[in-house]
């Protein structure tokens, strides 16, 4: 047992919640944006402007996301170069097998894929075929034989939020937007998880709502600690740059975890917000406004597709309140109502930027 511990010590293989469940989907969601994302978001400035070669650039950019993932949760996981090079075809195979829930099958068989490569990782003197070779076959195999069905089961379940939140748009908008929106802030990735369940329609509107209700409403709370620097950091940057102090004092969680509880609702069940764009989108929030050009991408998908005849100025309004307006006058509320009481003070909320 010792021998085999100082093996995994000396190949970096460690079996922890943190690198896999945080170190690694945190990296997949970069791989997800780097590629899938930008290359939607290209794509849409390009059909919006006339110029066919940023469609096209987003096109080579959304051809590679499941190689993206792959090699991004590689380097999370500190592989050497020839097994991260080696998870492209590892992350293509996956991605490409595991369909709807391909982003989930990326990632838990790059993480096998990736642990075998570096186990075997400059241990002959073949190294160059030996590595590569084990970590792609390993890969492949496991995409063949398990993709279909880990992007099934995780298809299913996105499936079945989305139906639940169809049938009690109150409930789940309530649920929804509170556990992605802390999802969020929390140090793993709410836009893999909206990506592995593929969590779109009404149920990405919530995500998105809840999303926003943390980073929007840690920022507006936070302005008289924080400055225009930390409107701007946590706004349209990320409202996880608040988890010191949350866990120092956690009630400084609660105003933008109500907001959430709110708005979630009254996004699903008055404005009927949305993401019909790619599903990583729903759990960005106002990160880079990739939130919002996602639901705006699915206004346009859904036009496409005859499910829409047009934007409207409903549309509108309904994503302004929901992505900036209602989390800033909302928590902003709150939040002096806590400062009043006495459950906010000082510099619970002040950044070290």
């Amino acid at each position: 047992m010792k021998r085999i511990q100082k093996f995994l010590r000396r190949k970096d293989i460690v079996f922890s919640g943190k690198r896999y469940g945080i170190d690694a989907l945190g990296a997949m969601a970069q791989g997800l944006f780097a590629s899938l994302l930008i290359g939607t978001i290209l794509s849409t400035i390009g059909e919006q402007i006339g110029m066919d070669f940023l469609v096209t650039i987003g096109g080579y950019a959304k051809a590679v996301t499941g190689e993206a993932m792959a090699v991004a949760i590689g380097y999370s996981l500190h592989c050497p170069p020839l097994v991260l090079f080696s998870l492209a075809a590892v992350g293509h195979a996956a991605n490409t097998l595991g369909g709807a829930g391909g982003p989930l099958a990326v990632l838990l068989i790059t993480i096998v894929a990736a642990e075998l490569g570096k186990a075997v990782s400059k241990e002959t003197k073949v190294d160059i075929i030996v590595t590569p070779l084990v970590t792609i076959v390993t890969g492949a195999l496991l995409a063949i034989f398990c993709a279909p069905s880990i992007g099934s089961a995780a298809s299913a379940v996105g499936k079945a939020i989305m139906w639940a939140t169809e049938l009690q748009p109150f409930l789940m908008g309530v649920i929804i937007s509170v556990i992605v929106g802390i999802a969020l802030t929390l140090p793993i990735s709410s836009a893999a998880i909206c990506a592995a369940l593929g969590l779109t329609g009404l149920a990405g509107g919530a995500a998105l709502a809840g999303c926003c209700a943390q980073m929007v409403g840690f920022a507006v709370m936070s302005f008289r600690e924080n400055g225009i620097g930390g409107l701007f950091a946590q706004g349209i940057g990320t409202s996880m740059l608040q988890m010191g102090n949350i866990v120092r004092k956690p009630r400084v969680w609660l105003p933008p975890i109500i907001a959430s509880a709110i708005i979630g609702p009254i996004a699903t069940c008055i404005f009927q917000l949305q993401m019909n764009g790619a599903a990583v989108a729903s759990g960005m929030g106002t990160c880079g406004l990739v939130g919002q050009i996602g639901v705006y991408t699915g206004w346009l998908n859904d036009i496409a597709a005859g499910t829409k005849t047009a934007v409207t100025i409903w549309d509108w309004i309904g994503l302004i309140c929901v992505s900036f307006l209602l989390p800033a006058a909302i928590t902003y509320i709150i939040g002096c109502a806590f400062r009043k009481k006495g459950w906010i003070q000082g510099n619970d909320l002040k950044l070290d930027l």
